[in-house]
């Protein structure tokens, strides 16, 4: 049994991760014919205004942009093979060096906000959820609601403004040029952006929350727990957590992902050094090869979330281990 049941999980692993690796042929391939379908060539990023022909052609051919389409492609893979995103048409720097060291800021950023936003959520869900007929469980599911509907670009003004401009506790923008060799400065900076993603994503996660303890309260097994003696609190506590978390996991996945995402605005609002700005920086300069990284590493980084969320609701829930890997 336990032979079939490894069988099964390696398996479905194998599955997953030749999706995975699909996923990640398919989102290069958007990107590359995306970017290219753009108005423009990438050479003019070369070329002063004034340009003669032959300093235009010669900039195509330092591009790779004088090629077919079809050939540029198959160079853009062979250099993705390699872990070669390219070199910055305006800096000259190697674009995976630079997205590494951008993301350096991103993803403490990630998940430091979307830990918070967690510790903000689990309670507040349950508690909406437990004390939906009190007035605070009502109040919590209202400002949930209205949380969603708020772009988190304005609920980083609001908070520079209240924090920031009035009373002046914490920093409006930028980061220490230290780094992160100051830890305490640098999380003094970034208390701000953390609280504005943390903000908006758990008004999300306490709806799912909410929703998901809802259904474990209202469950057979939980009532047929009580019947037999435990108690309300023991009861969902010991039955409910786990069989409440399986859905709750997948959104995780997808609030990660957004949440990463999200981080990339908010960089903007903040003047974060971040992929953020490396993005906005590499569009207005028409600088392709920053934006096609940028592109491609925020991609692949939601799918491995995507992935990982996978794989995380397999292991919690027992019923998803079965041959076919369906629910009953």
């Amino acid at each position: 049994m336990l032979l079939l049941k490894g069988a099964a999980i390696l398996a479905y692993v194998v599955r997953r991760t030749a999706i995975l690796l699909v996923s990640v042929l398919i989102a290069a391939a958007v990107l590359f014919l995306l970017l290219r379908l753009l108005p423009g060539d990438p050479a003019n990023a070369l070329v002063s205004v004034g340009a003669d022909p032959q300093q235009i052609e010669a900039a195509r051919r330092q591009v790779g942009s004088d090629l077919p389409i079809a050939a540029q492609f198959a160079r853009y893979l062979r250099q993705l093979g390699s872990l070669d995103l390219g070199e910055s048409f305006v800096s000259g720097v190697p674009v995976l060096d630079e997205v590494g060291r951008r993301l350096m800021l991103t993803l403490p950023l990630t998940a430091l906000a979307f830990s918070s936003a967690i510790l903000i959520a689990l309670p507040l869900g349950i508690l909406a959820a437990v004390k939906r007929d009190r007035w605070y469980g009502g109040l919590i599911s209202i400002i949930s609601q209205l949380g969603v509907a708020v772009p988190v670009f304005w609920i980083g003004i609001l908070l520079v403004t209240a924090f920031a401009v009035k009373l002046r506790l914490f920093p409006s923008s930028g980061f220490p040029p230290s780094g992160w060799r100051d830890p305490f400065a640098a999380l003094h900076q970034l208390a701000l952006p953390i609280l504005t993603i943390a903000l908006v994503m758990s008004a999300s996660l306490i709806r799912y929350v909410r929703s998901a303890t809802l259904d474990v309260i209202g469950s057979d097994y939980l009532r047929t727990a009580r019947a037999l003696g435990a108690g309300y609190g023991e009861a969902l506590v010991r039955h409910g957590i786990r069989n409440g978390a399986v859905p709750v996991i997948s959104i995780l996945g997808i609030e990660l992902a957004s949440t990463l995402l999200g981080a990339v605005v908010v960089e903007r609002v903040f003047s974060l050094p971040g992929l953020g700005s490396m993005l906005l920086s590499g569009i207005e300069q028409r600088d392709y090869p920053s934006v096609q990284g940028v592109l491609f590493i925020s991609t692949l980084m939601v799918l491995l979330v995507g992935f990982a969320a996978d794989l995380v609701q397999r292991l919690v829930d027992p019923r998803l281990r079965g041959p076919s890997g369906a629910r009953p």
